[in-house]
């Protein structure tokens, strides 16, 4: 149905403005005439549903939406504040179908049901249960402390690997250009003279690739491709996951991160007063780990038997003692949310530590390995312009 955005007076001669949906203009102005408002303009707003909030602007909205509940602003002037603020943005039209469906009177909960790729099942949650018990407004200011940590804990590991991955990049076109266009240029200098086994390995390998170029890259493409879309698929995952495990250093920050992400989100949704199974069923999804996922989802299980969540994580050979004998802890006290956030600080440490050792240790490691593959390329150059070749000979 279109959205209509309008200025009007109100008996009073107080101006007015908002958004109103109806199939056609006339029918939109017919609206506001029942409501006894002299409308002063009326436009149409297209916008398509397809639309999603970044994750900055997902922060800033959940951000300003908590700080206006807070000050006693009611929902929908809250919503449509903040649609007036960013009418500039192309996600404005998700925003303003927000304030629409609520002024239709809809909840908020289902309102952003209809945007998965922007909200997802925590944030849902957490609002519905704002919306139980009124505490609307303490829900959003949890969700954005969610929302701030998970994109600081995305930025950590993206930086921890941004160094490496640009010294990779960097020496493979390095090492390529040296293959295609330096050694063959100088292919003539090496005719008839004894090469060393180091030089003719490298220069059978420009020789290949000079020829065979196309059609490796075409192979390597789609060979990645086809990696990608395996390891999209849960088998996928899963192998990835497993292989991954056999990796000490990268197993140890998969396994920080993972738990991370559960544990904050769990110990939100336990305080917001969802369910213990719902809140690790949701929680479950966010950790992006195979593994742990699956160790979650057999407790989640055993819990509906009326059994323990400590006891049945402490049969997962995943899941750290740190973390089972904590929840125990927890169970006896009453304080699994308490408990949980507790958790989710210690391995925030714990992550930032292994972030440190990695990227201490990777650079002047990678820079090694990186300079000695240009190195050995350069050398295989420069052996048949010296004498060494003809001394080895003897």
């Amino acid at each position: 149905m279109p959205i209509f955005r309008y200025r009007a007076l109100t008996e009073m001669g107080k101006k007015i403005s908002g958004v109103i949906d109806a199939d056609s203009y006339d029918l939109a102005k017919n609206k506001l005439k029942k409501e006894k408002i002299l409308v002063t303009k009326l436009s149409a707003i297209k916008y398509k549903k397809e639309v999603t909030l970044s994750p900055q602007l997902l922060l800033a909205f959940t951000r300003e939406l908590g700080q206006l509940l807070i000050a006693g602003l009611p929902l929908y002037e809250s919503l449509l504040t903040i649609e007036e603020k960013y009418r500039r943005y192309r996600s404005h039209s998700l925003l303003l179908d927000l304030c629409d469906k609520l002024k239709g009177g809809s909840q908020l909960s289902m309102a952003l049901k209809t945007y998965p790729k922007s909200f997802d099942s925590i944030y849902i949650s957490m609002v519905q249960a704002g919306e139980k018990t009124g505490s609307l407004a303490w829900a959003f200011q949890q969700l954005y402390e969610l929302i701030e940590r998970r994109q600081k804990l995305k930025k950590q590991l993206v930086s921890a690997m941004a160094y490496p991955a640009f010294l990779g990049v960097f020496c493979f076109f390095v090492v390529i250009g040296l293959l295609l266009f330096v050694i063959p240029s100088m292919r003539e200098l090496f005719e008839g003279r004894h090469l060393h086994p180091l030089t003719q390995t490298v220069l059978s390998m420009s020789n290949f690739l000079q020829h065979s170029f196309l059609t490796l890259m075409l192979t390597v493409i789609c060979a990645s491709l086809g990696l990608i879309y395996f390891f999209r698929r849960p088998e996928g995952k899963l192998l990835f996951q497993k292989c991954l495990q056999k990796i000490p250093i990268v197993k140890t920050i998969l396994l920080q991160a993972a738990l991370i992400r559960f544990c904050r989100s769990a110990s939100i949704l336990l305080k917001g007063g969802v369910p213990l199974i719902i809140s690790l069923s949701i929680s479950r999804k966010s950790m992006r780990h195979a593994l742990l996922e699956g160790a979650i989802s057999d407790a989640e299980k055993y819990l509906v038997e009326g059994k323990t969540l400590s006891g049945q994580l402490k049969s997962s050979a995943c899941i750290p003692p740190l973390v089972t004998r904590m929840i125990s802890i927890a169970e006896e006290t009453g304080k699994l949310p308490e408990m949980l956030k507790s958790l989710s600080d210690i391995y925030d440490q714990e992550l930032e530590r292994s972030l440190t050792q990695v990227i201490t240790f990777l650079q002047p490691a990678l820079l090694i390995i990186l300079g000695g593959v240009v190195g050995l390329v350069i050398l295989s150059i420069l052996l048949p312009l010296t004498d060494v070749s003809s001394l080895i000979s003897d």
